[in-house]
């Protein structure tokens, strides 16, 4: 008999819908995950959902486990968290991370999968994926300690670096938004919260995850003299515009991009994606986390709800999708 399971597909830009595929049967080396939750990824996602990733990213933009193409029909995603019902023995009945789209049960090989720390519940496990990007970043800002740190753009990113940046002794560290209601999260991550005009200026380092030209001029201006701007943004198709003129060169600062999908060269010699992911695990054993997921829905309910969260009308950083929790 086979085996079925059903998947969340972008039909059109603006447009989704629940299909059922037919699972192939695992081969040696293969295991077979049911979903337990998914995560959205709202920045990402949305801007696939909306058809918006230039034709000149569409490689780089592909998920590992996609199937179709940009802008659509495509079956896009990231962030899943399942229990593994067929493998390997040491994976059998384990909970695992995986980027594999919204799809309730699927076959991978084990390879492919993280297996969950016992100190991180399988909820929270969803974060995996945006918190191994943060993980890449600070690999890349290399903060020292007493730096004087602000992160602009208090997104899923943004705060996941802010959290990761109050294990740093000494720093000063402010998180910087112009949603009022991003304080909130800030208060539960343990981070000084600031609106752009009021921060803090005489940066070491800011981190950029604001997604907007405005976010990023204002990055710029909290640097002190030689000071770097990490940028994080993803802006697809958008260009954007830099005060590069007045005193830009004068005060000789420094933008530099951290790349999510390779691991920072300083690290590339010694640690590799698999290590990259199963530090961020480890790390998401903190619970101050959970402020990260905003909302959360029924599988079936994702046609409904995904529109809602790329026009913006369900605010979020990070969605949770529940699957149903009988095999």
């Amino acid at each position: 008999m086979k085996r079925t399971a059903r998947a969340f597909w972008i039909d059109r830009p603006g447009e989704g819908r629940l299909r059922e595929t037919v699972l192939p049967e695992p081969a040696d080396g293969e295991v077979v995950v049911r979903t337990l939750w998914s995560g959205i990824s709202r920045g990402t996602e949305s801007l696939v959902f909306r058809g918006g990733v230039p034709g000149s990213q569409h490689a780089q933009m592909r998920a590992p486990f996609q199937e179709g193409d940009f802008p659509a029909p495509v079956k896009y995603g990231y962030l899943n968290v399942g229990e593994v019902e067929e493998g390997p023995s040491d994976l059998l009945g384990r909970t695992v991370f995986c980027l594999y789209p919204h799809q309730s049960r699927y076959v991978v090989p084990a390879t492919a999968v993280t297996p969950v720390p016992d100190s991180v519940p399988a909820g929270r496990a969803v974060l995996a994926g945006t918190v191994e990007t943060a993980v890449n970043a600070l690999w890349d800002a290399a903060p020292l300690i007493g730096d004087r740190i602000a992160v602009v753009g208090g997104g899923m990113v943004g705060c996941s670096v802010a959290a990761l940046l109050t294990r740093f002794p000494g720093v000063r560290l402010q998180l910087v938004d112009a949603d009022p209601a991003r304080a909130e999260i800030a208060a539960a991550l343990g981070v000084d919260f600031a609106a752009p005009e009021d921060a803090l200026g005489g940066c070491d380092l800011v981190v950029h995850a604001s997604a907007t030209e405005r976010g990023l001029a204002r990055a710029l201006d909290l640097l002190t003299p030689e000071g770097t701007v990490v940028e994080l943004s993803w802006y697809g198709d958008r260009r954007v515009g830099l005060p590069l003129g007045e005193a830009f060169h004068s005060r000789r600062l420094v933008i530099r991009s951290s790349q999510v999908g390779t691991v920072s060269p300083a690290r590339s010699a010694t640690r590799g994606y698999a290590d990259r992911l199963a530090l961020a695990l480890d790390l998401l054993a903190d619970p101050r986390l959970d402020a990260l997921v905003t909302g959360e829905c029924a599988f079936e309910e994702l046609p409904v709800v995904m529109p809602l969260i790329a026009s913006g009308r369900i605010p979020a950083l990070c969605h949770r999708v529940r699957y149903p929790q009988t095999p």
